[in-house]
């Protein structure tokens, strides 16, 4: 049965496209069929994948404007078991186009009820609050949250959390939060670890245990069109991003039962 977990924060610069991609290629190597789903109109999660600007059509843009799925848009990428359904800068027009669209907040999940053969499906949402992150979160499961480790995280944190709420009581009762994972944290850095105590303190067990540093090899990653997994899979980001996914899984394992 497959489960759909948008990655979302309305800030930019958290870490989001990283996780998706990488979150999504770890899962991929312990046999999980993975989707992503290119969401942000800057298109990065399928620069990241190495897929190229021209073959990313039909996108899902185009899906948006015909109101279904578009099989032939579903991409695979070089990690086997992982496919992208791409996006590219057309997107930022369906921002506006959805607004004149009767039950636009449930676009995305008309489109993505269609699609059956993947164990998750990742959406990897733009860097803010419009109706491309509704139309995420209402097609959704559940939402994983990275935060970026710095003063300034939890005051954005607060919107999307009235947001989800939101989402809940109009369209998504179903919605959960699959996690907070902190990101970019500098164990060195005392304000870095001030914050990872604030963020636990604030909200407890939906804090993954996992953390994510901040890691050059992470950062390098992207420009090469690979996951940071397969350009350095020793590299410390790489090996965090291994545990995340064990404790998705783990998590996961303990709500089924």
């Amino acid at each position: 049965m497959k489960k759909i977990i948008s990655i979302s924060n309305q800030k930019g610069g958290v870490g989001k496209t990283t996780t998706t991609i990488n979150l999504a290629t770890s899962l991929a190597a312990i046999k999980k069929s993975v989707l992503i789903v290119d969401a942000d109109p800057q298109g990065n999660a399928s620069t990241g994948l190495g897929i190229p600007y021209d073959v990313r059509k039909p996108s899902i843009y185009e899906m948006i404007h015909e109101k279904k799925l578009l099989k032939e848009g579903i991409k695979e990428t070089l990690i086997p078991g992982l496919n992208i359904i791409g996006a590219n800068t057309d997107l930022a027009a369906a921002e506006v186009e959805l607004t004149n669209f009767t039950n636009r907040e449930f676009v995305f999940k008309n489109i993505f009820s269609e699609i059956n053969n993947f164990d998750f499906i990742f959406i990897d949402c733009p860097p803010a609050l419009g109706l491309l992150t509704i139309n995420s979160l209402v097609a959704s499961d559940t939402t994983l949250i990275p935060l970026q480790s710095e003063f300034f995280a939890l005051e954005g944190l607060s919107a999307l959390m009235q947001t989800i709420k939101l989402i809940q009581q109009n369209f998504n009762k179903d919605l959960k939060i699959e996690g907070i994972l902190l990101t970019m944290l500098d164990k060195r850095n005392s304000l870095s670890s001030l914050v990872e105590k604030d963020v636990r303190q604030h909200f407890g067990n939906q804090v993954y245990k996992t953390t994510i540093p901040r890691n050059v090899k992470i950062s390098e990653a992207p420009s090469h069109g690979k996951p940071a997994l397969v350009y350095d899979t020793q590299a410390a980001g790489s090996l965090a991003y291994i545990e995340l996914a064990k404790e998705v899984i783990l998590n996961q394992n303990k709500n089924n039962e």
